[in-house]
């Protein structure tokens, strides 16, 4: 499919593959609209479906994952148009609905809806110019794709909080040391290193993948006792898939598992 605000491809030599999403709207720093958030959605859920493909990740440019929402396309709204529409509701969370892992490469700026969908994705890799930021206070209203939401469960309240109600940006450091980054990689080995990760997720047994990304998203949405109970059940599952037999036979027999996705 042709893409206006986007560009796909397919990485990787084994027989699980990686899907990899650029946002491309680079005079606009990758600003987010309403046909760059469709086309995304709609290339999320194709590599989602498709059984080559393994995980996704998702980037942008040099200078900016994405500098934030389209502001130009939202200030006419009223609060009756931006209700009525679903205004960032309607077709920002289509990430949410992926089973597979979702990274982020993050460069350069990821502020307002760059930082929100940033931290959609599964986990994020940062390049060494990464600048997190919620900056939306400086334009009179909030974070309407989970900034008040996301941020405290990544980095704490105190530091949610500073971020949200000063404006202030994050550099890679910080966001690594706060927990919003899982790594931090020099920028001109970004993608490099993005595509090995999922590399390395590829090569495992998909079904155990999409559990374990299924589990983790819900320890943050319910009780400890509740996560555990569900986390065992899966557990349990897992003893009847062809994967099990094959990885801990590998194990024991002291050779490398040749996971069938079954």
């Amino acid at each position: 499919m042709t893409y206006q605000c986007i560009i796909t491809a397919v990485e990787g030599q084994g027989e699980r593959k990686t899907g990899l999403i650029t946002l491309n709207r680079p005079k606009q720093l990758n600003a987010l609209n309403d046909q760059l958030m469709d086309e995304l959605g709609q290339a999320l859920l194709a590599f989602d479906a498709d059984d080559a493909i393994g995980c996704i990740v998702l980037t942008g440019s040099e200078r900016a994952f994405a500098a934030g929402a389209d502001i130009p396309t939202m200030q006419p709204h009223s609060f009756i148009s931006a209700f009525k529409s679903g205004l960032i509701s309607k077709n920002w969370e289509t990430i949410l609905q992926v089973r597979k892992p979702v990274i982020a490469a993050v460069a350069g700026f990821a502020l307002g809806g760059g930082c929100e969908l940033a931290m959609m994705c599964d986990f994020i890799i940062a390049a060494d110019s990464a600048k997190f930021g919620q900056p939306e206070i400086k334009l009179g209203i909030i974070p309407g794709a989970g900034g008040t939401q996301r941020l405290p469960r990544a980095i704490s309240k105190s530091k949610a909080m500073d971020m949200l109600l000063t404006a202030r940006m994050m550099d890679a450091v910080e966001a690594e040391r706060a927990g919003l980054v899982s790594r931090v990689v020099p920028a001109e080995a970004l993608l490099t290193e993005a595509l090995a990760a999922a590399e390395a997720i590829n090569s495992f047994s998909g079904p155990s993948v999409m559990l374990i990304k299924e589990l983790v998203n819900l320890a943050y949405q319910g009780p400890l006792k509740d996560g555990v109970a569900v986390e065992r059940r899966y557990f349990h599952a897992l003893f009847g898939t062809e994967d099990q037999r094959e990885g801990m036979d590998a194990f024991i027999n002291k050779r490398k598992p040749e996971f069938t996705q079954r």
